[in-house]
């Protein structure tokens, strides 16, 4: 099969929709322009499908180039026979190709070359076909000083690599070895000696043991990274039914070499015994370990690139006056005003931690600055002093109940990446780098996603193991995710930024750069064809970006969805009931009369005249939720005035495959385990919440030393202390019924009863929240 024919298959996917896809891409259309206006072409091929046939059609079209590379080779080498070459052909991964490579590939000299330049092939050669020749024998004809072969011993040991290389590069051994190991081992991992106290965050794997394919990602990247530190060190393991390792059994099966009392025999299972203990052994940990990170890696990629959508797609507060707080101690608490379009109104420092002191001087200026602007919002970095700070603005909401004031939390990672760039420096560069990052966490309440696409999105926060998995697929997974965020909702064009508009289909810096001073020169767009006139954004770049470009002016199709491409269609449909355009928009009723394909056109079919009139019901549409804000119950501030049983609510932060943190107003996350999301099995979190969700959650365990919260969003649950009093009493109930008779015990029953009861999460507590 061809590519398109294999990408097929693997979508479960028309050929000819794979090839109109691929024919896109390649023309330079972006994923997000196909998804919304290629439908046609594509069969409504969505983001997510087209997503993955970028990424495999990237892998196939590489392993297609190494393929030819690994033909021109062998065929060089003159050692292309038809079967090898059509294996080759047949090849379907880069390690399946690499491994018919291995025996042809050119390397240094190794023992095996070094002993059949001696002339000791055809010895390997004789016992391997015939098991009834002698070894000893046979090989004091092959002694030759002049080669180094002084006595029979030496010819053997010679014999002896030559096979151990050639079954150490049988390609089908390789991929049998290779996946009985991934379904039946087990990865080992010790503590090493004397590194106890100093990798004392890796306890958990001081002595640890679990199937290779079950180990999670987040548990195979601590691991990974605990051997990188030189904490912990590793090795795979299978088990052995007897002395014999079951992978020197498969070596010994794959070449016919098993005991039948022959003179060979023997001598020929040793080397099968060396080949894997010498050859195969360390070469196919390392493989697997390779396995083992790629698979980790791209799950937590995955993990990181579901929050960080969910983070950009969360509920903006929209255009409200809001209040800025940059919590600190010694430097102060930066204040700043944001009016409702994002422009700064206003700004100040105050002092009213340690060691200054001055709470009243700067309740009065809060008050102030809250009264003069209107303030709706107070937006709250989450921290050094942040808790302080935010008793503060709880302080001033109750002294002044007439300002209205709703306080948020929000995180403020990569605010002070923000500050410091020179895209900030170039925004605000009268203004102090400290008070820009009081900028980006209020602004980022109104806007998430106009806010956070200023900062790179690795920055952000929200991933487990960022700094341990490949950054270069990281970086580009993470891209496409603001890419498919940004286009989805759409982009203001006359008060976008350049950030923000760089990330819209068919533009880059330098168009958007030029969008944003084409603006300031001329004044605001009045419609969607003067973006023609901006330097260097051609008829290509306009096809692809005019449909996410919004632009409230002469034309009410330029604030919607629908493409310029497609304005005709729109016309026609107005045309034929006599109404006209703006009439149309928001008339529900006969929008919904409409039968879309009495409007197809050559240019248009009726999945996108479905789009249109679908868009025309409520045009620019935003995706994301509404705004909602948590409700922190009143005097619990810190992890002390929490309460087993407790049930409260909070906000998620971040998701990943063990569970969920959510902030519920203490300044430490707590985490529900995925065991108790929902009452339900959940295999993935994230079908159950998302980053920026408000839910209600049931307090099971508190460890305040450890600072860690266990939490349910089963409220049903029992809380440690509630399991443990029921146990209790029922001990105490069948004491009191009957006195305590030894013999008349079941089992196992005074165990239980002296055995301390742990709460249902506190074990999957431990092993998950040092992620955190």
């Amino acid at each position: 099969m061809n590519i398109i024919e294999i990408l097929a298959k693997e979508l479960s996917l028309n050929p000819k929709q794979i090839q109109a896809a691929v024919t896109l891409l390649d023309e330079g259309a972006t994923v997000p322009f196909i998804a919304r206006y290629r439908k046609e072409m594509t069969g409504a091929m969505d983001d997510g499908q087209l997503r993955t046939l970028e990424v495999r059609l990237s892998y196939m079209r590489e392993l297609e180039d190494r393929r030819q590379v690994v033909l021109n080779s062998i065929e060089e080498q003159g050692k292309l026979t038809p079967a090898l070459k059509q294996s080759i052909l047949d090849a379907k991964t880069k390690t399946e190709l690499e491994d018919l490579y291995l025996p042809y590939k050119p390397k240094r000299r190794t023992k095996g070359q070094i002993a059949i330049e001696a002339g000791l092939e055809p010895l390997a050669q004789l016992l391997f076909d015939d098991r009834t020749r002698v070894p000893e024998k046979e090989a004091i004809n092959y002694i030759n000083r002049e080669k180094g072969i002084d006595d029979a011993q030496t010819a053997l040991e010679g014999a002896k690599y030559i096979l151990m290389e050639r079954f150490a590069e049988d390609a089908a051994l390789l991929g049998r070895l290779r996946d009985f190991i991934w379904e039946h081992g087990y990865l080992d991992v010790k503590v090493v000696t004397g590194k106890e106290t100093e990798g004392a965050k890796f306890r958990d794997y001081f002595d640890y043991r679990e199937p290779l394919k079950k180990i999670p990602s987040h548990r195979a990247l601590a691991i990974l990274r605990g051997r990188k530190e030189g904490v912990l060190r590793s090795s795979l393991d299978v088990d052995a039914a007897d002395d014999r390792h079951p992978c020197e059994a498969k070596i010994i099966e794959r070449f016919n070499l098993k005991n039948r009392g022959d003179a060979a025999d023997g001598w020929l299972q040793d080397v099968a015994r060396w080949t894997w203990r010498i050859k195969l052994s360390l070469q196919l940990e390392t493989d697997l370990m390779l396995k083992l990170r790629q698979n980790a890696e791209e799950d937590a990629i995955r993990v990181f690139a579901d929050n960080l959508h969910d983070l950009l797609l969360a509920a903006p507060a929209g255009p409200r006056v809001t209040m800025g707080l940059d919590p600190g101690f010694r430097t102060g608490v930066k204040v700043v005003i944001i009016g409702n379009t994002g422009k700064v109104l206003d700004y100040a420092t105050i002092y009213p931690h340690e060691p200054q002191k001055r709470r009243e001087e700067a309740l009065n200026t809060l008050a102030a600055l809250c009264a003069r602007h209107s303030v709706e919002l107070v937006s709250i970095g989450n921290g050094t002093a942040s808790r302080e700070t935010d008793y503060l603005v709880a302080e001033l909401a109750q002294r002044h109940p007439e300002l209205n004031l709703t306080k948020i939390v929000v995180s403020e990672a990569g605010a002070s990446v923000y500050s410091a760039s020179q895209l900030a420096a170039e925004e605000f560069p009268e203004l102090d780098v400290t008070i820009r990052g009081a900028i980006s966490i209020a602004r980022r309440l109104q806007d998430p996603l106009a806010e956070l696409v200023k900062i790179e999105p690795k920055a952000i926060g929200v991933g487990q193991y960022q700094h341990d998995v490949h950054q270069t697929q990281l970086a580009r997974t993470l891209n496409n995710v603001v890419e498919d965020c940004v286009n989805a909702v759409g982009v203001d064009l006359n008060t976008a930024s350049v950030p923000l508009l760089s990330r819209v289909s068919g533009l880059n810096s330098t168009t958007a750069m030029n969008i944003v001073q084409y603006r300031e020169k001329t004044g605001l767009f009045k419609n969607r064809q003067e973006l023609l006139k901006v330097p260097r954004l051609g008829a290509k770049a306009f096809e692809q970006a005019a449909g996410f470009l919004r632009i409230r002016g002469d034309n009410p199709l330029d604030a919607s969805s629908v493409h310029p491409e497609s304005y005709d269609v729109v016309r026609a449909i107005a045309a034929r009931h006599n109404r006209n355009i703006q009439s149309m928009i928001g008339d529900h009723a006969f929008l919904r009369s409409l039968k879309p394909e009495n409007y197809v056109t050559k240019g248009t079919g009726e999945l996108t005249v479905r789009d249109i009139i679908k868009e025309l019901e409520k045009p620019g549409r935003d995706p994301r939720p509404e705004f909602q804000t948590a409700r922190f119950r009143e005097g619990i501030h810190t992890l002390k005035d929490l309460q087993p049983e407790m049930v409260l609510e909070g906000v998620i932060t971040n998701v990943t495959n063990f569970g969920a943190f959510v902030d519920i107003g203490v300044h430490q996350d707590g985490l529900v385990h995925i065991s108790a999301l929902a009452d339900t099995f959940v295999k993935d979190p994230r079908t159950v919440v998302k980053a920026g969700q408000v839910v209600k959650v049931k307090v099971l365990e508190i460890d305040v030393e450890r600072r860690r919260i266990a939490l349910s969003m089963r409220l049903q649950d029992a809380s440690a202390v509630s399991e443990k009093k029921a146990s209790q009493t029922k001990q105490d109930s069948a004491t009191a019924k009957k006195p305590r008779n030894h013999a008349s015990e079941t089992p196992g029953s005074r165990k239980m009863s002296h055995e301390p009861v742990r709460g249902a999460l506190a074990g999957a507590l431990r092993d998950a929240l040092k992620k955190k």
